[in-house]
């Protein structure tokens, strides 16, 4: 059995097969996968981030920023339920009925905002502290709470202008390709 290519400097000497006589070289560990010394080959690039992207970071301190302006947000709710409450019980005896209707229309109104406000403000408490060791659910969620986040402050516009930016700008990053890397890391 002979070589395909005589002159080749690199293969077997005559009268040798492919692949005897020479040393093995030892397996190569693949750059897609990590290292067997459980962190990433020296000299490559990890497949997944070792640490948290600037995009990331950025979302997860846009959700406390969303947190603590929904607190504020419900302080005020709160502080406007007293006001009206109080508005309804000091009301004359000349008082119109449809006012006193639109008083009670008002306050549950303003209860049912800030059942939300507080729904909110746990949901981006909870998404945010979940950024360091969290999974594709914690994106999943991310994404819906910055989509509802944004379709909601543009009921209140003027004013919830701060929330859509913020809403938008958390879809984004957690979208983005290194959110997607991060999220979907594996986690040993």
């Amino acid at each position: 059995m002979s070589y395909p290519n005589q002159n080749n400097p690199y293969g077997p000497p005559p009268g040798q097969q492919p692949g005897y006589g020479y040393p093995q070289q030892p397996p190569q560990p693949s750059p897609y996968g990590p290292y067997p010394g459980g962190g990433p080959m020296p000299g490559m690039q990890p497949q997944y981030p070792m640490v948290m992207p600037g995009g990331v970071k950025a979302a997860r301190i846009m959700l406390y920023v969303l947190a603590g302006l929904n607190l504020i947000g419900l302080v005020l709710a709160v502080v406007g339920l007293g006001g009206v409450s109080r508005a309804s019980h000091d009301t004359s005896p000349y008082a119109d009925s449809e006012d006193l209707v639109a008083m009670n229309i008002g306050k549950g109104l303003l209860i049912a905002a800030i059942v939300v406000i507080v729904i909110f403000t746990a949901a981006a408490i909870t998404l945010a502290a979940q950024f360091a060791n969290g999974g594709g659910g914690v994106r999943v969620g991310t994404i819906i709470f910055g989509v509802t986040t944004t379709m909601l402050s543009l009921f209140s516009f003027p004013l919830g202008l701060v929330h859509t930016i913020l809403g938008i700008l958390v879809l984004v990053f957690v979208s983005k390709d290194d959110g997607n890397a991060w999220f979907s890391r594996p986690r040993y």
